[in-house]
């Protein structure tokens, strides 16, 4: 006798689920968000451990890494910083203490307004970026191999499609 969820992942038998109770909901959305959604879970543990193993945080690596990934000099206001990680200034604040007590990064007056204030990214921290960056990509490639190239490039197109527009839909209104 054939195992029954042999073949169904966790998202397949929670539609079935819904399926007997509510036949008449289409939970197609499931398929795809909730397939999402739970990926990012099962992975997000390995992802915060990797950079665990540097000394730092998932939130510390999101402020270097947009420093780095910024281009020479490395700097940036913390206005563009929070924009960028989508953050409260409050929670940039605190990650930018914690990495500036780590020597990562420092803080100084703008040279072109006094008034604000300029991030950049010290030689540790470029590197410590880097390094954190390449050990992250080679553990998340790792979940990848089930995935033919071909698979993974029709998948990243399809993903790119939903979310551009979801990026450029305009705000709904919570219901």
């Amino acid at each position: 006798m054939q195992n029954e969820n042999e073949g169904r992942d966790h998202v397949d038998r929670l539609q079935a689920q819904w399926a007997a109770e509510l036949p008449d909901l289409n939970t197609e959305p499931m398929a795809i968000l909730g397939r999402a959604y739970r990926l990012s879970n099962l992975v997000r543990p390995s992802i915060e451990e990797t950079f665990a193993s540097f000394g730092i945080d998932r939130g510390e690596f999101d402020v270097i890494s947009t420093l780095r990934r910024s281009g020479p000099p490395y700097r940036l206001t913390p206005t563009d910083l929070y924009t960028l990680l989508m953050i409260s200034s409050g929670g940039l604040t605190h990650r930018l203490d914690r990495l500036q007590k780590a020597g990562l990064i420092q803080r100084e007056r703008s040279a072109s307004d006094g008034r604000s204030s300029v991030v950049g990214l010290r030689e540790k921290g470029i590197a410590l970026a880097e390094t954190a960056f390449r050990a992250d990509m080679a553990s998340e490639s790792r979940y990848l191999e089930v995935l033919s190239k071909e698979d993974r490039t029709a998948l990243a197109a399809l993903l790119r499609k939903l979310l551009i527009s979801l990026e450029q839909a305009p705000p709904s209104d919570p219901a």
